[in-house]
């Protein structure tokens, strides 16, 4: 058998591998991002608003980038605790109630801290965590209000 009957079965082999490969491999959903203004600046945000979707958070991301959010939706207002765990960078964390008004601030919550909780000062409907020094930069303080057109519901 000649040297380019062989090549030409095993390109082909190759490309129909290659095609399968890309066009099968499942894409991993994201997230919808939806667009905020908080502290006078522009944010992305992602919504947590299932137990799972809040219990990962921002954790396992290596990189928080200053205009993004993750804004965790409970189905009542209450004292909700938050950690570093599994946190690879330092965050902003803001407790706001249901009109989505800051009413408690931890600010440069530190990855070291964990397992230390961190609580806020009155209760809250949702929590929105920013890279930390989100609230220095943009004089985020009790009362600031996040503006969203309409602020989401739990899903599960």
């Amino acid at each position: 058998m000649s040297r380019n009957a062989l090549l030409v079965p095993l390109a082909l082999f190759f490309v129909a591998g290659l095609f399968l490969f890309l066009y099968k491999t499942p894409t991993p959903p994201t997230a919808p991002a939806y667009t905020a203004e908080f502290g006078g600046v522009s944010l992305t945000l992602e919504y947590a608003t299932t137990p799972a979707e809040r219990e990962r958070g921002l954790g396992g991301r290596a990189d928080v980038k200053g205009g993004y959010g993750m804004l965790f939706v409970f189905p009542r207002d209450d004292r909700y605790g938050f950690w570093m765990k599994d946190t690879l960078v330092p965050l902003d964390i803001f407790w706001l109630d249901d009109k989505g008004q800051v009413v408690s601030i931890a600010q440069d919550v530190a990855i070291s801290s964990y397992p230390d909780v961190f609580y806020p000062t009155a209760p809250a409907k949702y929590v929105l965590e920013t890279a930390a020094g989100f609230a220095l930069r943009h004089a985020v303080a009790t009362g600031t209000p996040l503006l969203l057109k309409s602020f989401p519901s739990v899903t599960k």
